[in-house]
């Protein structure tokens, strides 16, 4: 009598039953686990682990959530998917086994649940090749993990420390008074400045005394990225969001500064319709990748910098005014190289030695008459700009010591030619010799040209500015004398005006001692005062 059906789907019904029985005889252990992954019935045998995992009796055990009391376990997904794990690797606190997972179907199909089966409860005894080649991998794996987050903490730590931050000057000691205060707090930071005034330095220095320098710096320079990239640059994309994706997705920026700081380098240059999404990460530290509708926590401290008046954009609608309520917490407003021009000197020791290290190359100096030519250049692109000449300079010049010449400059010590008017100058000039013995402070000299000079005229004099319209309307019935303070002070006047009123650049300008300068000042007090 033949007892096995003859229609197909009995015939699988049969074999699956029988297949079930077998496991369940030979299993060590199994467990039942709800829709909603809680533990409802295990076996006899499976009571045997139970100490091994911390509990003393079943009570405890059944009831509570499947992921709670097995550690690594994975008969969730197996609910979730309804796609069974024939064959699995289960290592916890209580060993290593060699389990099965099955979902369980109700009648109409559905997943109701899942049973979970210890087919081997010491599997490197009786599996040992298969247990030796699952310990390489998982060594291989762990080491190249391990290598992949050495490599990726090496290239995302800080370059700068705030001593980095070149310059004695009161205004740079204050921008460094400011950095190390606002390290210790997490709230987000505002630099503002022009270019080249070290901004990404400060950023990279304030990440470096702040509690997150351990984690990752990752840095953004908005106005580098393509407008239709920035939003993945930013949150990142989830798998297959859109044609060409990676198929494994991708981390944005703020996934992979999680812990760390972020810096976002021009903020003004951000568009729009990104400021809105910026302004809810920073708010509620969360954000949704592109093509995702999953939420995902950040844990991200935000420096951001820009050279751009954001208040002056935030009145001409350019920039949302929430957002720069948001990033305006912890401003820090670095000077230009104009305003801390005493502080060129160590700037430019330190970038020669910077640009010798770099190139492999014999250090270099600077003569003294170059430094009165670098200090009294105005800097519009600051300490990028004074870089970039300095390098050129020292590439460019087979000598020890640079000169004002190798930087296409003249030094402002030498004298010029007098800016007076041709008939004053022909009256100088038909003046008798001052008397032997008479001060040097009232004489003329002729320059080697024959034209008359006066002693001032070692101040750097441009473009005949020193030349006031109060002495041009005198006459010729004004005293040399008279003539000369006048000068004097229009010069000092003028020097003030070039350095914003910085009176050691001015002293520099003008070739002489700061003291000399506070003793001409005192002459004139409407200088001082102004």
């Amino acid at each position: 009598m033949n007892d096995i059906p003859q229609d197909a789907d009995a015939v699988l019904r049969l074999a699956a039953q029988s297949m079930f029985d077998v496991l369940a005889s030979t299993a060590q252990g199994a467990m039942v686990v709800n829709r909603a992954h809680r533990v409802v019935w295990i076996s006899e045998g499976y009571k045997r682990f139970l100490p091994a995992l911390g509990f003393r009796d079943e009570s405890e055990f059944v009831g509570r959530r499947v992921e709670e009391v097995v550690p690594n376990t994975l008969m969730a997904q197996v609910i979730d998917t309804g796609q069974p794990i024939l064959v699995d690797l289960l290592t916890n606190k209580a060993g290593t086994f060699l389990v099965s997972r099955l979902p369980l179907r109700g009648p109409g199909g559905e997943v109701i649940g899942a049973m979970g089966m210890v087919l081997l409860d010491h599997p490197e005894t009786t599996m040992q090749p298969l247990m030796n080649k699952f310990a390489c991998l998982q060594a291989e794996l762990d080491e190249t993990r391990r290598q992949l987050a050495a490599e990726q903490s090496r290239n995302r730590r800080p370059k700068h420390r705030i001593i980095d931050f070149v310059g004695a000057s009161p205004a740079a000691v204050e921008v460094k008074r400011q950095a190390r205060r606002v390290a210790q707090a997490d709230a987000t930071v505002l630099l503002l400045g022009e270019t080249g005034t070290g901004k990404e330095l400060l950023a990279h220095a304030i990440h470096a005394a702040s509690r997150r320098a351990g984690k990752p710096l990752v840095s953004v320079n908005i106005a580098a990225v393509p407008e239709t990239l920035l939003e993945a640059e930013f949150f990142g994309v989830a798998p297959g969001a859109y044609t060409g994706a990676e198929r494994k997705g991708r981390d944005g920026k703020f996934r992979l500064a999680d812990g760390g700081t972020l810096f976002l380098d021009e903020i003004g240059d951000m568009p729009p319709a990104l400021q809105a999404k910026l302004l809810r990460v920073l708010q509620e530290q969360e954000l949704e990748p592109l093509g995702s509708n999953e939420v995902v926590k950040v844990d991200v401290r935000v420096i951001a910098a820009t050279s751009r008046d954001l208040e002056a954009m935030v009145r001409r609608g350019e920039f949302r005014a929430d957002l720069f309520y948001r990033l305006h917490v912890l401003p820090i407003r670095l000077p230009s190289l104009r305003e801390r021009a005493e502080d060129i000197e160590s700037l430019v020791e330190v970038l020669l030695e910077d640009i010798a290290r770099r190139g492999g190359l014999a250090p270099k100096t600077l003569s003294p008459a170059a430094l009165r030519a670098l200090t009294a250049r105005p800097w519009p692109g600051n300490v990028r700009e004074l870089r970039n000449a300095l390098e050129q300079a020292f590439l460019m010049s087979d000598e020890a010591q640079l000169e004002p010449r190798h930087f296409g400059l003249r030094d402002p010590g030498v004298p010029m030619p007098c800016p007076l008017g041709a008939g004053l100058a022909r009256a100088i000039a038909a003046m008798p010799e001052p008397p032997a013995g008479a001060p040097a402070a009232t004489a003329f000299h002729r320059t080697p040209g024959g034209e008359p000079q006066a002693p001032w005229a070692q101040d750097r004099i441009e473009d005949g500015a020193f030349m006031p319209a109060s002495m041009a309307a005198s006459g010729p019935a004004a005293t040399l004398p008279a003539r000369k303070a006048e000068l004097e002070r229009a010069a000092i006047a003028q020097a003030l005006r070039r350095t914003n009123g910085n009176r050691m650049a001015a002293a520099r300008l003008l070739a002489i001692s700061r003291a000399t300068l506070y003793e001409k000042l005192a002459k004139y007090p409407e200088l001082a005062s102004g």
